[in-house]
C-alpha cells in the first residue's frame, strides 16, 4: 500500500513538470522585452489610433469653422411663370391713374452670388481658439500614451511575476518529491513513523496545487498583455527579461518635488480653462456687428413665349456691404456670458479638486514604493537565511536528529520567503511606475 501510494505521488510529480514547461514557453520564435512590447503597443493599440483620429477630426473641425473667412460663391436661379401678370398703375396726362399689366409671362433669372466676410465675432473666436483645440487633442493623445506605457508595463510585470513564481514552485515541488522519497525510506528503515511520509505527501500536493494554479494564470495574463499591446490574440510570443537589470531599475529619487504642472491631466485642464475663457470673450464681443461684402451678377431672361425664353438675356449686377448689428436679443448675450463665467468657476474648482487628487495619488504611490522597497531588502536577506536553514534541517532529518515537522516548517519558510521576495520585487517595479505617473514623469519616445 505504501509503495503504491508513493508510486502515484511520484507519477503525479513527474507528469506535472512537463506541463509546466509547455505552459511557460510559447511555441514562437518571437521574444519581446518590455520596451519592445511598449513599442509594439504604440504602433498597434486601437485606443491610441482613435486618439490620432480625434486629432485629425479636431483639425478638420477647425478648418470647417474657419472656412467662413474665405469668399463664399454660390450659383442659383429661379424660373417664374405668371398665370396673370401683375397690375401696375400709371398716370395719364390728366393726372388720372391708368391700370395696366406689367412684365412678361415667363421669367428666368440665374444668379452668381459672391460674399466675403469682413468682420464676424464668431469667426474671430474660431480663429483665436483653433490652436487651443488642437493643443487639447494632442494632450489627450499624450495622456493615452502615458496610460499605455503604465498599463503595458504593469501587465508585463504581472506576467513575469507569475513565471518566476512557477520556477520557484517547480524547485519546491522537486525538493518535496525528494523529501517524500526520503521519508518513505526512513519509515521502511524504522527511523520514523508513518505520519512523516503522509505529511510529506500533503505538503507535496499543496505545492503541486499552487504550481498548477500559477501555470493556469499565465494564459489570461498573456491575453491581458496582448490586449493592451494590440497584439493579435491568435499569435504567440515569449517575454524576454533580464532579472539583474530589473533589480537595478527599482531605484528612484524620492527627494524630487511634486510639480502639478507636469501631470498631463493638469495640462489638459489648463487648456480647457483657456478655451472656456475664449468662449466668454466671444459672448462679450457678440454685440459687435457682422460685416460682409457681396457681389451679385444676375442673368435675367424674359419672354412671353416659353420656347423663346432664353433667346435674349438682360443681365444686371450690383455690389454692396451688409451690416448686421444685434440691438436686442432677449438677453441672449448677457445670459451666455453669465453661463460661461460659471463654467469657468467650475473649471477653477476642478483644478482645486485635481490638485488634491494628484497629491493623494502621489503620497500613496510614494508610501507604497518606500514600504515595498524596504520589504524587498528584508525579504532578500530572508531568502538566503531560509535556504541555509532548510539545508541544515533537511540534513538533520536525514540523520534522524530532528522530526519531519522541522523540515516542513523550514520548507514552508523557504517557499514563503522566495515567493514573498518575488512579489516584493515586481511590486516595487509596479510601484515605481505608479510613482512616475503620479509625478508626471512617464517618458516615451513616440
Amino acid at each position: 500500500m505504501i509503495i503504491r501510494f508513493l508510486s502515484v505521488a511520484g507519477f503525479m510529480s513527474l507528469s506535472l513538470q512537463p506541463e509546466a514547461q509547455n505552459s511557460l514557453y510559447i511555441d514562437s520564435n518571437q521574444s519581446l522585452t518590455l520596451d519592445q512590447c511598449i513599442d509594439y503597443a504604440f504602433k498597434h493599440q486601437p485606443a491610441l489610433f482613435q486618439s490620432y483620429i480625434n486629432q485629425s477630426i479636431t483639425k478638420t473641425t477647425n478648418a470647417i469653422s474657419l472656412s467662413g473667412w474665405y469668399p463664399q460663391i454660390n450659383l442659383g436661379g429661379n424660373f417664374t411663370h405668371y398665370n396673370e401678370l401683375p397690375t401696375s398703375f400709371t398716370v395719364d396726362s390728366s393726372g388720372n391713374p391708368v391700370k395696366q399689366r406689367s412684365g412678361v409671362v415667363n421669367t428666368s433669372v440665374p444668379a452668381l452670388t459672391v460674399s466675403q466676410a469682413i468682420f464676424s465675432p464668431s469667426l474671430l473666436y474660431a480663429a483665436k481658439a483653433a490652436n487651443f483645440y488642437v493643443k487639447q487633442s494632442e494632450q489627450v493623445t499624450d495622456s493615452t500614451k502615458i496610460d499605455l506605457v503604465v498599463s503595458v508595463s504593469k501587465a508585463f510585470y504581472n506576467l513575469l511575476l507569475t513565471i518566476e513564481q512557477i520556477n520557484v514552485l517547480k524547485e519546491d515541488t522537486a525538493r518535496l518529491g525528494k523529501n517524500l522519497s526520503d521519508a518513505y525510506h526512513q519509515y521502511v528503515g524504522g527511523i520514523v513513523d508513518m505520519t512523516d511520509y503522509q505529511e510529506a505527501a500533503i505538503t507535496l500536493n499543496n505545492s503541486k496545487a499552487q504550481l498548477k494554479q500559477a501555470i493556469e494564470n499565465v494564459i489570461p495574463q498573456y491575453a491581458t498583455l496582448k490586449q493592451l499591446m494590440g497584439w493579435p490574440p491568435q499569435n504567440q510570443f515569449n517575454v524576454n527579461f533580464d532579472t539583474a537589470r530589473m533589480k537595478s531599475d527599482i531605484s528612484f529619487d524620492t527627494t524630487q518635488d511634486l510639480v502639478y504642472e507636469k501631470r498631463i491631466e493638469y495640462q489638459i485642464l489648463q487648456t480647457g480653462k483657456t478655451i472656456q475663457h475664449q468662449i466668454t470673450d466671444y459672448y462679450r464681443l457678440s454685440f459687435l456687428p457682422t460685416v460682409s461684402g457681396f457681389f451679385n451678377y444676375d442673368f435675367q431672361y424674359e419672354n412671353n413665349n416659353l420656347g423663346a425664353l432664353y433667346a435674349n438675356v438682360y443681365p444686371y449686377s450690383f455690389i454692396g456691404i451688409s451690416v448686421n448689428l444685434p440691438i436686442f436679443t432677449g438677453f441672449y448675450r448677457i445670459k451666455n456670458i453669465q453661463r460661461s463665467k460659471l463654467q469657468e468657476q467650475l473649471l477653477d474648482w476642478s483644478q482645486v479638486s485635481l490638485k488634491s487628487e494628484i497629491y493623494t495619488e502621489y503620497t500613496t504611490a510614494l508610501a507604497n514604493y518606500k514600504g515595498n522597497l524596504y520589504n524587498l531588502y528584508m525579504l532578500q536577506d530572508n531568502v538566503g537565511m531560509a535556504k541555509n536553514v532548510y539545508e541544515i534541517v533537511s540534513l538533520q532529518y536525514q540523520q534522524g536528529v530532528v522530526p519531519y515537522l522541522n523540515v516542513i516548517t523550514a520548507e514552508s519558510n523557504l517557499i514563503t520567503s522566495q515567493i514573498g521576495y518575488l512579489n516584493a520585487l515586481f511590486q516595487v517595479l509596479s510601484n515605481k511606475v505608479d510613482l512616475q505617473k503620479a509625478m508626471g514623469i512617464i517618458y516615451y519616445n513616440h
